[in-house]
Order: structure tokens, then sequence, then C-alpha cells
């Protein structure tokens, strides 16, 4: 599943129909102002329509970006109960929106230590989870890993781990908490990814201490960012420093065919999206060798709600996802690339 952040601005069905047309099976969005704490008084009127359209466009897992002042692990008292009401706002209101994951950047210490910082961390879940009722339609509350900039807390897996294990220790209920991995993230914090050997290893290591299936949502992007920079700076698919190699590896690998992927890389409004849905896939598919990206800004696709069908969207989507089971099949034989 290979969806695409969009503006919800111009509209949610829009936001949907842009998907569509730009080849996303997916959509992760703002519910509001993504550097604000302020949220909606009034859900939006179009979310039943919304809603319909995702069902017909058959889309993916619906992702909720959480605003980026959230900070579960920062020690200011004020923040800290900004940043729960925030994020139990976020999931009260992410079953009317259809959303199954609310995603959040677990935030920086502040100076204070990882030690102390991974325990805010789990004294917040807990506290933002005790105050939202669970119902059949409730939404993963997703932690999404850190360049490690600015006393980041995440940038490894065994700060994920201990993250895990304080949460565990302290009674949260994990089967509603599940982890985000960012790409340009993971090479910014240093983490190697230069082809499958290295992904493998990513891979095993989080199964092995924390376990693949709360491993539900990539971020997929390449990063202008030098590797172990602690700098977070997404770049297109194919045109950055993380490469055609490490990308590929990444969507291909056949022990995360459950993950939802999904695009954040820069200028999607712009008509970039459609040129990294495009060059995602082509990773997908098997190539390592995408064109240059062009040196202006792509023609900027138009959403139209009734072009894109149910019954072609659908031979759309199987078609790509054999030409990724075709691969991923290849790529776990006898004859791997290095």
């Amino acid at each position: 599943m290979l969806g695409a952040h969009l503006a919800a601005g111009p509209g949610l069905v829009k936001a949907a129909d842009r998907a569509a047309a730009v080849g996303a099976m997916g959509l992760q969005i703002f519910t509001g102002n993504p550097t604000g704490w302020a949220r909606r008084a009034e859900l939006p009127k179009e979310l039943p329509a919304f809603r319909a359209r995702m069902k017909e466009h058959g889309f993916g897992p619906l992702a909720v970006h959480a605003a980026y002042l959230a900070n579960l692990a920062g020690p200011n008292p004020v923040f800290r109960e900004k940043t729960v009401e925030l994020l139990r706002h976020e999931l009260r209101v992410a079953p009317e929106y259809g959303a199954s994951f609310v995603n959040v950047h677990i935030g920086s210490h502040m100076g204070t230590g990882i030690e102390a910082g991974v325990a805010r961390v789990a004294e917040a879940v807990e506290r933002i989870l005790d105050g939202v009722p669970v119902t059949d339609d409730s939404a993963l509350l997703v932690l999404e890993n850190s360049a490690g900039g600015g006393n980041g807390i995440g940038e490894n897996l065994d700060e994920l781990i201990d993250i895990h294990e304080a949460m565990a220790a302290r009674g949260v209920d994990l089967s509603r908490v599940a982890y985000c991995l960012d790409s340009a993230h993971l090479w910014g914090a240093g983490i190697a990814m230069n082809g499958d050997v290295e992904v493998d290893r990513l891979v095993e290591q989080f199964d092995k201490k924390i376990g693949l299936e709360k491993l539900v949502m990539i971020h997929y992007n390449d990063s202008k960012a030098a590797h172990g920079s602690k700098l977070d700076r997404h770049q297109h698919i194919g045109g950055g420093e993380v490469g055609t190699r490490g990308l590929a590896a990444l969507i291909r690998h056949p022990r995360l065919a459950h993950v939802n992927y999904y695009l954040e890389t820069p200028g999607m409004e712009a008509g970039w999206d459609k040129l990294n849905v495009e060059r995602s896939l082509q990773l997908a598919g098997g190539a390592l060798k995408l064109k240059p990206l062009p040196a202006e800004e792509p023609t900027v696709p138009k959403g139209n709600p009734t072009a894109a069908k149910p019954s072609s969207r659908t031979k759309g989507r199987a078609t790509k996802r054999a030409v990724a089971k075709r691969s991923a099949q290849k790529r776990s034989g006898a004859n791997r690339r290095d």
C-alpha cells in the first residue's frame, strides 16, 4: 500500500481524488494546522462524502499525522498537557475520518537525558490512551522514529525498544500502540540502509526486539541530508542520499508486505506527487535505475472523482501488487542482490 501525504486544506474529497489521480493507493492528512495546537471546533461537513470517496477509490488505511508541536518526551508541563490533549483529540476524531492510524513524532527530551525522556513518553502515552475509550473503529497511536537532531528520542532501535519496554512496565495497552519508521529519519540518524543486507539487518532487529506486527507504517522518503547528520531533510525518491538501492530494498522487502507506505516527499501540491508515486512503484517493480529528476516542476494532475472508477482502480492496484509480489518472491530466493 503506497499512499501519499496531501494537503486537506482545499477539501478532503479533493485530496482523495488527487491521490487517486496520481496513482496513490492511500492517503495521509493533517486534521488541522500542523504547526498549531488548535483543532477544529466542529468536524468537517464533508466527512461522510470523504469516507465514501476513500472507499470508492479502494484506498488502504487513512493515516492522520499529528501536529509537529506535540512532544511526548518533553519536560515542560504546559506543553506536555497540550500534547496529551492534542493526541486525545486526534484519537477521538480519527474514527469520524475513517482513520486507522494517528502518527506522531516522539519528540525531544530537551537536554534532560534519554532515560528521563523515555519515562515521560511512556507516562504520556498511558495518559493519552486512558483518556480515549476503546471502540471497534479506534485508531492506533503510531510512534515515529527520529533523525536525532535537537535531542530527539527514538533515533535508533535501542531507544524505541526502551520506550516499548517502559510502556509495558506501566501497563500501557500495547495493542493500541504501533510504530512508524521514516526512511529519511533512519538515514539522518546514521542507520545503515544502503541495500538488501543493511535493510535485512534492520528488519530482523526490529522483529526480534519489538515485533514486525507492531510496524504498521513507513514514511517513504529519500533524504537531502548526509548519513548520520541528525538532520531531517526529505527529498524526492531516488534524488537524495539514500538512493535507489536502499529505497528499493525497503519497499520490496518480503517481510514488510503488511506495512503501509506513505510518501512525504517535497512539492506534493506542485505536481511532484505523481512523479514520486511513479518512481516508488518502479523501485517496487524491480528497477534500480531511475530517470534523472526534472529541473522544473512537473505538470499538476487534476483529480477527477468520476474518472477513477472502482473497477479500473482495482485492476490497477492488482497489477501493481502482482509486480511487487513477483519482485519480492524473486528477491527472497537464492539470487539476492547485495
